[in-house]
């Protein structure tokens, strides 16, 4: 039988994490696995390969994603090792693992909120709302507050260009729109669509509330 390991692609591990776990580092890191899907949550998944269970930690997005139980999956993985602990963070496209190890490299980012940010707005979103300066969009991601947003704009903005992703130049919502996508999401709308649906409505100014979220409701019911 082959090890669990043999069916997961890894990569050695670099210099830098080499100085940082001294003489106790590991060897390897996991790069790449694939398995049978056998436990599914919105942040987490378990994937056996090889008779062992991996503890996948994930994002919304990749959940809403990842095929039915007892299914084959692959996850690009990236591997976080600390002195007391191994955490496994996967991710279906390799665009969303690259943009979760950018948000590592903020000043204050770990790789659990960067995995709460990637949970908060899609990947090409976020990327033109990074590059176009909108900070007022990315404090819309729960957890996340201006100066964090801040510093994801002056840490990031100009190293996202290998993303092909145009800068968002588009106006914040006005406090109506706001008011109306809090209310969506608290009816159980994931945030994407509920702004989606008010983008489809066009130019909604001078809606009070009421007549834009009914807008909104029936844009969301097509």
């Amino acid at each position: 039988m082959p090890s669990a390991l043999s069916q997961a692609r890894i990569d050695p591990i670099d210099d830098e994490d080499a100085e940082r776990f001294g003489a106790q580092r590991p060897k390897t890191m996991i790069a790449h696995l694939r398995g049978k899907l056998i436990s599914k949550h919105p942040n987490q998944a378990i994937v056996e390969a090889g008779g062992v269970g991996y503890d996948v930690t994930i994002s919304v997005p990749t959940f809403s994603e990842l095929p039915a139980l007892n299914v084959e999956v692959s996850f690009f993985i990236h591997t976080h090792v600390r002195e007391d602990a191994l955490a496994l963070f996967g991710f279906l496209r390799s665009g969303e693992k690259q943009l979760f190890e950018k948000l590592l490299s903020v000043s204050g980012i770990g790789p659990k909120l960067a995995i709460t940010i990637l949970s908060g707005m899609p990947v090409d979103a976020m990327v033109a709302a990074i590059k176009g300066n909108n900070v007022a969009s990315l404090t819309r991601i729960p957890g996340i507050g201006k100066k964090t947003a801040e510093r994801m704009v002056l840490e990031l903005r100009d190293k996202l260009d290998a993303f092909g992703v145009p800068a968002d130049t588009a106006a914040a919502a006005s406090p109506v729109e706001e008011d109306v996508i809090s209310a969506l999401v608290n009816l159980g709308y994931q945030r994407p669509m509920a702004e989606r649906a008010l983008a489809q409505l066009g130019d909604v100014s001078g809606h009070g509330f009421d007549s834009l979220f009914r807008k909104a409701m029936a844009a969301l019911a097509k």
